[in-house]
């Protein structure tokens, strides 16, 4: 069987141009959101904690910030963009295409993907406006971020298949994915924290990510870069596993 190109380029096509109009206010957001994190986080505590682990605390907090907008974009990106055929009914047109799921799988989350790969790396920029940054590892750097983008935009499209309405579409990017993006090490090291909760931080998934891509910048990490690997490897199966599942039973799509 032949793989459908045009089917996913068309896809592709109409998630991006829904990014392109509204480019300018998709742009800017991160733009002035990044340089609020580094007025405050920088300036204010950075006056206060000037290094961690040997790192300049505005450069240390690079990573988590990409991070965490990351993941909201990723998550946002996907799960609305296979929600909006659910919610209007063009579903059935694309399950009645021949277009097989995979294919239908590349396309959306392929466009997703590249959205927030482009607004990490608009962060990235941004960010050498306030710091200097020297990244240790780059070929690492940008594998891991299309990892990581992958990875959340698969998580977001099984979000826009399970969700009735769109306030179901912003519990769990705003009730668990930020939460635990915080709580993960994103603005400091969980070596800072006390024995106790840094065990307890050993247990959210979202430390092993942020550890991950920080040590592709500086060479350091919360945890080991293989354990980094591994659960973010291990989080993307888990995820094609649900969307394999979800296409084959038709669960929330075929009634």
């Amino acid at each position: 069987m032949t793989f459908n190109w045009h089917g996913v380029l068309a896809i592709y096509r109409f998630e991006l141009a829904r990014f392109g109009r509204t480019i300018w206010t998709s742009l800017l957001t991160p733009v002035i959101t990044t340089s609020l994190y580094f007025v405050v986080f920088g300036s204010a505590i950075g006056s206060r904690m000037t290094e961690v682990s040997g790192v300049p605390y505005g450069a240390f907090i690079v990573p988590g910030l990409m991070m965490l907008t990351m993941f909201t974009e990723s998550i946002f990106n996907a799960s609305f963009g296979i929600f909006m055929p659910k919610w209007s009914g063009t579903i059935y047109e694309l399950l009645s295409a021949p277009v097989s799921t995979f294919e239908t799988l590349v396309g959306y989350v392929g466009a997703a993907a590249t959205k927030s790969v482009i607004v990490g790396l608009v962060i990235f920029a941004t960010a050498h406006l306030f710091v200097d940054l020297h990244i240790a590892h780059p070929f690492w750097m940008v594998a891991f971020l299309l990892l990581v983008a992958v990875t959340f935009c698969l998580f977001g499209f099984i979000l826009g298949l399970w969700a009735k309405g769109f306030e179901q579409l912003q519990v769990v990017p705003l009730l668990v994915v930020t939460p635990l993006t915080f709580l993960g090490g994103a603005f400091y090291s969980i070596d800072m924290l006390p024995g106790a909760w840094r065990t307890i931080s050993l247990f959210n998934p979202v430390v092993y990510l942020i550890s991950g891509f920080r040590w592709t910048f500086f060479g350091i990490g919360d945890v080991p870069v293989a354990a980094s690997l591994a659960a973010t490897f291990g989080f993307l199966c888990v995820c094609l596993i649900v969307i394999a599942a979800i296409f084959r039973t038709g669960w929330r799509l075929k009634n």
